[in-house]
């Protein structure tokens, strides 16, 4: 199960009700089982509905899976676009970005994995959105290591590679995060975000002093 975050602040926008109580339902029964174990009957039964009232809101169990996907994508990529186009310098707008994105990742473990590991599950339409929300994620992490290399604030030969390297450590939170384990998600963030500050060659930021 999820957190009381996960199951009620992220699905705001959703609407009406039954609709994002569906969405969170999807959400618990594809991280528990994967989404080709679950059935519309487990889903609709989770959210305390009928199978035939999921297909009000959503046409297929595929279609769930996009929804999910979409909003879970597009809050991650909010996340980064902040980051990258807030004040102060690079090293402080990386520092920034890495624990914020990672906090999501922490907090929404939950959804994250479904988010971020059933990709595949998708139609070809709906993955080909969902692979452009992600690349523009990359793009907002790219742009602030460019940004740094101009500067100077940053030494990194391989600006794509690590910019992919650092989405992928935070990402990979959400595999291994469990709400009942010794670090928070802030505590998590700021570690992350002083590893990253090492990985571009930026040792003297400390990543805790711009929040």
């Amino acid at each position: 199960m999820g957190t009381e975050a996960e199951r009620n602040g992220e699905w705001a926008e959703v609407t009406p009700d039954a609709a994002r109580r569906l969405l969170t339902a999807g959400v618990q029964a594809f991280a528990e089982r994967g989404y080709h174990a679950t059935t519309t009957r487990d889903i609709a039964g989770r959210a305390g509905m009928s199978p035939a009232a999921l297909y009000i809101h959503y046409k297929t169990k595929e279609e769930l899976l996009y929804r999910i996907s979409s909003v879970g994508h597009r809050l991650a990529l909010g996340i980064l676009e902040r980051a990258r186009d807030g004040a102060g310098g690079p090293a402080e707008r990386l520092a920034d970005a890495v624990r914020h994105f990672v906090r999501w990742h922490a907090e929404h473990h939950t959804t994250a994995r479904v988010v971020q590991y059933e990709l595949g599950a998708l139609g070809e339409e709906h993955y080909a959105e969902i692979v452009g929300l992600r690349r523009e994620t990359d793009a907002a992490v790219r742009d602030i290591i460019e940004d740094g290399v101009r500067t100077g604030d940053f030494d990194v030969p391989d600006v794509r590679g690590t910019g992919l390297a650092v989405v992928s450590l935070c990402i990979d939170v959400a595999r291994w995060f469990t709400s009942d384990g010794k670090r928070t998600p802030d505590e998590i963030g700021d570690l992350y975000a002083g590893l990253v500050l090492r990985m571009v060659g930026c040792t003297g930021h400390r990543p805790g002093d711009h929040r």
